[in-house]
């Protein structure tokens, strides 16, 4: 299938939320969300309020980041075992970049331990997230290698990531593709995609894994923009791309946070029923450890807290 690009989300035909329900079938998406570990010494009371709040909203689960070169290696598993110890189903990233396999496997052995079962199994980013990979004397040289080890340790429910704008070390969007099938092939069990904010983007990468024989979900990673400057920083790093409608959309909105929040959650509500439009079923939100963009973009893709669908 051939799909031609997309223009600013206000154009679609499938922007508005009954528009949306009315091609989806009226069916509420599979979600989950992503947090990083809070500062060392930082309040912690907010992340916990946080995931709490979000949590109610019955994510298939939340993940737990790791920093670049596996820095926050220790916090992360500190605050992947909180979650689980409060009832919420939590995935921990594990990365492979600048540890020994020995120092790997005893953090999965650890989390095996605690009751961990979910992974985000990834070969992350170099210390200064610059230049290309450079695999540990005695580490695991790719992440392919790391998630056939990993299911040989306990039996993970493992996520790996995928990038619909092709990961910025790839050869071509087709061998970029095809490690992704490697990886699945590997033991795991669904891609979670880098955020993009293009529909046709994704639904391009889709046709491309499916023309490729990957059958297991592909996830749709979903950024509600809070800071645009900073979005456009971290996008130039890890090759993600902002169009050109999206910088007219959050122009002058600097020093008006209230209306900049009311485009955010509509923007990512808006991609999400498009998406939605064309058969996608799960979203996973970078939340930036922030609960009402994210919170509000579920309440418009008809996603409400259990007790209040009950009622």
């Amino acid at each position: 299938m051939t799909r031609s690009p997309a223009t600013s989300p206000a154009t679609s035909s499938a922007t508005s939320p009954a528009t949306a329900a009315a091609k989806s079938g009226d069916s509420s998406p599979r979600i989950s969300f992503e947090f990083f570990p809070p500062a060392p010494g930082a309040p912690e009371e907010r992340f916990w309020e946080t995931a709490e709040r979000l949590n109610a909203l019955g994510p298939d689960f939340c993940s737990v980041t790791y920093g670049a070169g596996g820095t926050t290696k220790d916090r992360t598993f500190e605050i992947v075992t909180g979650l689980n110890r409060r009832g919420i189903d939590t995935a921990a990233h594990l990365t492979l970049v600048g540890a020994t396999r020995g120092e790997v496997d005893a953090v999965a052995r650890s989390l095996a331990e605690a009751g961990v079962r979910r992974l985000v199994a990834l070969r992350g980013d170099m210390p200064n997230m610059a230049g290309g990979f450079e695999a540990h004397p005695e580490g695991y040289r790719s992440s392919v290698e790391l998630i056939g080890r990993l299911r040989e340790i306990a039996d993970f429910d493992i996520s790996v990531g995928a990038y619909p704008e092709t990961h910025p070390n790839a050869a071509s969007p087709e061998a970029d593709v095809a490690y992704l099938k490697r990886k699945l092939d590997a033991g795991a069990a669904r891609a979670v995609t880098q955020y993009c904010f293009d529909p046709e983007v994704f639904l391009r990468f889709r046709d491309r894994a499916q023309a490729a024989g990957i059958d297991k979900p592909l996830v749709a990673g979903v950024l509600p923009v809070t800071n645009f400057a900073k979005l456009l920083e971290f996008s130039a790093k890890c090759g993600a791309g902002v169009p050109a409608w999206l910088h007219e959309r959050f122009a002058d909105l600097d020093d008006d946070p209230e209306t900049r929040s009311l485009v955010a959650a509509h923007t990512a509500a808006e991609l999400c029923q498009r998406l939605m439009s064309e058969g996608v079923e799960e979203f996973h939100f970078y939340t930036l450890n922030r609960a009402n963009l994210s919170y509000a973009v579920c309440r418009l893709l008809g996603i409400r807290p259990a007790l209040q669908e009950a009622a």
